[in-house]
């Protein structure tokens, strides 16, 4: 961790020292530049990702163009530092009991001032002799080439003989900024000459050794270094101080470098609330400042008049403050003021004697039993201020806290019915939610009282409620409205931690005086914090007297909660597994996951338990979601997938009966506006709309502060950039004229069947474990340190990682052809599951048709069909029949009699009875609800059960269908289209079938099935970056005689610069049009016929519904409205000639819901992998150009810029490279 001990944004150096370690140093030349070499570390490389501004900021002062900038000592990160060397020691420590270790000396002058660098060329010289010598471990390699600096924490020499590189790092989990670091060293050994392993490795906090493919960082890293390079260069060169506002520099805006640049020039980043995105809009139409912003009347592109218009009047209010305070001597004056929307106050409750007031204390870096955190103060006020604190100094005493204070609850609204916890902003809710998770105490109790609205948070109240004339609505910077005196000692959240941590040293050394007197300290800071929250509350009820406002007396919202989430016990089989787990030690490891230590039989509990468990989780997660949407406001969660915000609406049919069955009134509205990213809105469910005060007549109770909502809708998308709207009344409903205010996400179908057959296979699976089954009070009979009994059955095998069970044979039948092995492998399985991964065009739908046609043909079995769709299930039906089997043996219930029957049987629900009840085989399809019923399909009355789509089939959705068959056979590529879950759980039952066996591989091992290796859909030239990106390089296509003339077969990348777009690109619209007019008419061969390329041998695939409805209404306008345009998932199953694909958005900021979402490899693999012949991938270079906040978000965007820069992750591949050309139809495109 040497490297980063020191960082441009918090410096170890107070002065311009270049002392080894030291940031962004300048080796030679002057102090005004001139000759000067930039010397970098891996930490500037995150720092530059972070904020180029301030670190440029940073060598400008070395160059001697500005004054030093101030810097923010910072404790905590001192703190961390001294832990952090603690930590390394300890593991050179344990090194040197196994290992030989060269330890290389660091030199005391580097030569780097001077420009000789003697001193840190002889420390290179000494790590490559090391290296040489084939030390087992070098500690402290030191790297430099000319530009990088740093210094390896661990290079070790691995079993097969290569070097790998190993960090240090003292948090619980791998960083970005640390892998990065590790890929610097790792492409430095590549550099000199050694070969290293595929991999990287962290040694974290918590004793674990976190490890990582090399493969999936050192494309990032050659792009982050190649920029910092750049930008480093550029400023050297310039004569000049790096401007605020350049567009050559990103800004993060949230530094403190770039904090005083904001303050200085009068930034619209001023503005409360204002977004990174919403100001390059503003920037672009020539609104730089807040008071340019304060008087902007004229519409700004790609920004609502509503959104204007809140920022215009916020940014009003933070200039009227300016002059206010400007003309007053006292510093100290309350902000301005006013009252924006009173509806808004009545969320506030009716005044309680029990009313209290919260605030929570914590410690991130605490470390305890291999978890970090610790909440070490549970502190409250009532409503005469009288203070009531919860302390923790362990995790122990934190649970005993969590425990007293909910006791504490419990008794004040015994004796106060009415009472509530008033807090600010979300911290108390979501730590008390993880604070129960974590101890496993007091999970109903609180989830109760978020029920019934006991918690309070005034932060949603006064950002709707009010506008108040401050770039922050953090409590501090309200205070001056309420609060007659400011605080003393302890300022803030970071002081009371420093302070903590010293109230700790001083109990471990045995000063108690000194340790009370930090504690009364802490306490002091936060009880103001508790005051001020009871004073804020109070002054928001004064405010809401003086507009007509009554508190509200009812919590109408709580009682549509609990009817959405009743209260219930857990249920028995849970208790009684999670008591075995406990016992047997394979609980969770505490942070939600799967234990390490854990075997199979332990996982397969651990998630059998978690299963049970699984659908009460999904639809609270769902209500929660939905109840909160109807308090917050709108952008807080307008992104969320589903939601459709409306911009306008047109009524096309006013309220009237619609057709002559029709019993109830109904009105359609043809509506635009935005649709979140990966929104589909096909009309087959219900979602919500919800309405913003004044309300219609409808039925049905709310609470004050919140908004209307009902489900009596159907929403569609019309393919032409408008939606069709419907919504009906109740029976007794009145008719109104008000119109929604957007369209949320319909609640979960009922899952009733599906935890039932799932409570009921983990009653088996107990029976195994300890037979006699429960005794009372969910505990199970005999001694919990036996060994438990698994029961043969297929869901568990799946759940424990085991290969298939078979009778027989050693092992699965290789050697036949694909068909004939899985099954002949099915034939010999017993009670057991075989999984087959079918990438793209590889005929997994034609393999499994022909082996379930041949079991039933030939072998009287009985199979059912299972999938997430009803489609999916009949498409494969369809195939069976293809195969040759007497459709009168394959039948399915239609979802709707108005469906059009396929080959197979059609049954009416009267005549599924005696088709599944038959005694000669047959196949039945249906969903997951079909196969879960006992009522439908008896319970193990199938032989084999196929789970079509199983990369898209949750482990408990697949348990809730197990229980019809005695086998299964899982179908499907969890290399595609992920399964969605809404939940958070325990344990990772959400996350689907095959992707559970895969484990992360790319293709599933060979011991769990079959991999269909061979592509029949895409040319060569197209499969293969399609195999690097998504199947290890292990998918491979047939050759075919297809042939598009003029144009080469693959993958063509099509950059496109463009700056400020989200979810819609005009400049992508205008290439893909370009695009398709050059490629229309080549004469595309396939099947031995040639004929010219029409619009629907082309699909074009955007992620967002905005680019979608933008390139199609650009094609009808060339004269090519037949080009099929959607988002990926509308093209999942097929297929064409040729894949156009549009990305849509500008850079990493202006993207909703993240690049996680839009570079998803799962969605890039689906939308290149529909075409045959070549792929275009239209996209904005710069969003290659961005540092990623997560593990997976790092493995992706290395995964893309690999994709459409082959060879990114090849050592020395540093220099950025010109756009790759292509040839199409004859001419060049860039």
């Amino acid at each position: 961790m040497s490297a980063g001990r020191a960082s441009v944004a918090a410096p170890r150096q107070a002065s311009g020292d270049t002392a080894t370690g030291a940031p962004v140093q300048l080796a030679g030349g002057t102090a005004s530049g001139g000759s000067s070499t930039v010397i970098y570390s891996a930490t500037d490389l995150s720092a530059a990702s972070a904020c180029e501004w301030a670190l440029l900021r940073k060598l400008d002062w070395m160059l001697g163009r500005i004054e030093k900038p101030p810097f923010v000592e910072d404790d905590m990160l001192k703190r961390a530092g001294r832990l952090g060397d603690l930590h390394e020691k300890k593991v050179l420590d344990s090194l040197k009991l196994t290992r030989t270790v060269a330890e290389i000396e660091r030199p005391e002058d580097s030569g780097i001032r001077d420009g000789s660098f003697a001193g840190i060329r002889s420390a290179t010289a000494d790590t490559i002799a090391a290296l040489n010598a084939r030390a087992d471990v070098v500690f402290q390699g030191a790297f430099f080439d000319g530009r990088f600096l740093g210094y390896s924490d661990f290079v070790i020499l691995g079993e097969n003989g290569l070097y790998e590189v190993y960090d240090t790092k003292l948090a619980r989990k791998a960083k970005i900024t640390a892998l990065l670091q590790l890929a610097a060293y790792s492409d430095q050994l590549q550099a000199l000459g050694f070969e290293v392993g595929e991999n990287v490795h962290l040694w974290l906090g918590t004793g674990e050794i976190s490890t990582h493919r090399l493969a999936d960082i050192l494309p990032v890293y050659h792009k982050r270094r190649a920029r910092l390079q750049q930008i480093l260069d550029d400023r050297v060169t310039d004569s000049g101080a790096t401007k605020w506002g350049d567009p050559r520099y990103s800004a993060c805006g949230r530094c403190d470098a770039c904090a005083e640049q904001v303050e200085r020039t009068h930034d619209v980043l001023q503005v409360a609330g204002m977004r990174l995105t919403q100001r390059a809009k503003l920037r672009a139409a020539g609104v730089l400042t807040t008071e340019q912003l304060a008087v902007r009347v004229e519409p700004v592109q790609g920004m609502s008049d509503a959104t204007l218009a809140a920022l215009r009047d916020q940014a009003s209010m933070q200039v009227q403050a300016a002059q206010v305070e400007a003309a007053q001597v006292d510093a100290g004056s309350a902000p301005p003021w006013r009252v924006v929307n009173p509806i808004a106050l009545t969320a506030l409750p009716a005044p309680d004697a029990g009313d209290v007031f919260f605030d929570f204390e914590g410690d991130p870096l605490h470390e305890e039993q291999q978890l970090w955190g610790l909440d070490y103060l549970f502190g409250m006020v009532d409503t005469d201020a009288v203070f009531t604190a919860f302390w923790a100094d362990s995790l122990a005493e934190e649970k005993v806290a969590l425990v007293r204070f909910l006791e504490f609850v419990r008794e004040r609204r015994a004796a106060h019915p009415g009472m509530h916890i008033y807090h600010y902003a979300s911290y108390e809710r979501t730590h008390l939610l993880t604070l129960a998770a974590r101890h496993g105490v007091g999970e109903e109790e609180i989830d109760d009282l978020l029920r019934n609205t006991v918690l309070v948070d005034l932060y949603p109240i006064v950002r709707q409620g009010l506008r108040i004339g401050s770039h922050s609505y953090s409590l501090k910077k309200l205070e001056p409205l309420y609060m007659e005196e400011g605080r003393d000692g302890t300022a803030n959240a970071a002081d009371s931690i420093s302070e903590y941590v010293r109230y700790t040293e001083f109990l471990a050394t045995g000063e108690a005086d000194a340790a009370a007197a930090v504690r009364a300290d802490i306490e002091q800071y936060n009880t103001y914090d508790c005051v001020s929250t009871l004073r804020l509350r109070d002054w928001l009820l004064a405010r809401a007297s003086e507009v007509g406002v009554t508190p509200a007396v009812d919590d109408a919202l709580a009682v549509e909660m609990l009817a959405a989430m009743p209260l219930r016990e857990p249920d028995p089989v849970y208790t009684a597994l999670m008591g075995y787990l406990q016992a047997t030690g394979g609980g969770a490891d505490g942070a939600g996951g799967l234990g390490a230590e854990r075997g199979p039989d332990e996982t397969a509990i651990a998630l059998a338990s978690a299963a049970i468990d699984y659908h009460r989780r999904e639809a609270k997660s769902f209500w929660w979601e939905h109840f909160d949407r109807l308090r917050s406001p709108v952008d807080e969660w307008a992104d969320t997938r589903g939601v459709f915000v409306i911009d306008s609406a047109r009524v096309v049919r006013d309220w009237s009966l619609e057709g002559p069955r029709a019993r109830n009134l109904s009105r359609e509205f043809v509506v635009t506006g935005t649709a979140a990213p990966g929104s589909r809105f096909t009309g087959g469910d219900s979602p919500f709309v919800l309405f913003d005060p004044p309300f219609p007549p409808l039925v049905g109770r709310f609470e004050p502060g919140t908004r209307l909502a009902h489900s009596r809708v159907t929403f569609r998308d019309r393919g032409d950039g408008t939606y069709s709207l419907t919504e009906k009344l109740s029976s007794d409903g009145e008719t109104y004229d008000e119109v929604p205010l957007a369209v949320t996400p319909a609640s979960p179908p009922g899952a009733a069947k599906l935890a039932e057959a799932i409570a009921e296979w983990g009653r088996e699976v107990l029976a195994g474990l300890r037979p006699g089954g429960l005794l009372p009070g969910g505990l199970l009979p005999g001694d919990p340190r036996t060994p438990a009994t698994m029961i043969p059955d297929a869901a568990l095998d799946i759940l424990r990682r085991e290969p298939p069970r078979l009778v027989s044979l050693p092992g699965l039948v290789r050697g036949e052809s694909t068909i004939a092995s899985i099954r002949s492998s099915l034939l010999d399985l017993h009670r057991s599951y075989i999984a087959v991964q079918g990438p793209p065009g590889t005929g997994k739908t034609y393999t499994g048709s022909h082996v379930i046609a041949d079991l039933v043909a030939n072998h009287g079995w009985k199979v059912g069909v299972v999938a997430q769709s009803h489609s999916a299930v009949e498409n494969m039906l369809e195939a069976i029949v293809a195969a040759g089997l007497d459709p009168k043996l394959v039948g399915k219930k239609l979802k709707d009699s108005d469906a059009r029957p396929g080959s197979f049987t059609a049954l009416t629900a009267g005549e599924v009875a005696g088709f599944v009840g038959q005694s000669n085989g047959y196949v039945f399809g249906g969903t997951q609800w079909t196969f879960a019923n006992a009522n439908t399909v008896p319970r193990g009355s199938l032989d084999l059960l196929v789970i079509d789509e199983a990369g898209q089939f949750s482990l408990a959705s697949t348990i809730a269908s197990s229980v019809a068959a005695s086998r299964l056979l899982l179908l499907g590529d969890p290399q595609q289209l992920p399964q969605v879950s809404q939940g958070t759980h325990p344990e990772p039952v959400d996350v689907s079938a095959l992707g559970w066996l895969a484990s992360g591989h790319g293709v599933l091992p060979e011991p769990f099935g079959y991999f269909l290796d061979t592509s029949w859909r895409m040319h060569p030239a197209l499969c293969a970056p399609v195999s690097r990106l998504s199947y290890e390089g292990r998918l491979f296509s047939h050759d075919s005689d297809r042939m598009l003339m003029g144009v080469d077969p693959g993958l063509h990348v099509l950059p496109i610069a463009h700056r400020g777009n989200s979810t819609a690109s005009i400049e992508e619209t205008a290439a893909v049009v370009e695009l398709i007019d050059g490629l229309l008419g080549s004469a595309w061969s396939a099947e031995g016929v040639t004929r010219p390329l029409g619009e629907r041998d082309l699909i074009v695939v955007a992620p967002y519904n905005a680019q979608v409805e933008l390139i199609g209404l650009a094609l009808a306008a060339a004269g090519h409205p037949d080009v099929p345009v959607g988002t990926v998932d509308r093209f999942q199953g097929q297929e064409a000639a040729i894949a156009i694909i549009s990305l849509a958005a500008s850079g990493a900021d202006d993207v909703p819901r993240g690049l996680e979402f839009l570079l998803l490899a799962n969605r890039l693999n689906v939308a290149i992998s529909r075409a045959q012949w070549a792929s275009y991938l239209v996209f904005s270079p710069a969003l290659t150009e961005y540092l990623p906040g997560s593990v997976a978000g790092l493995t992706q965007l290395s995964a893309f810029i690999d994709l459409v820069e082959p060879g990114a992750a090849a050592p020395g591949a540093a220099e950025p490279r010109p756009a790759e050309r292509r040839p199409v139809n004859g001419s060049v495109e860039s």
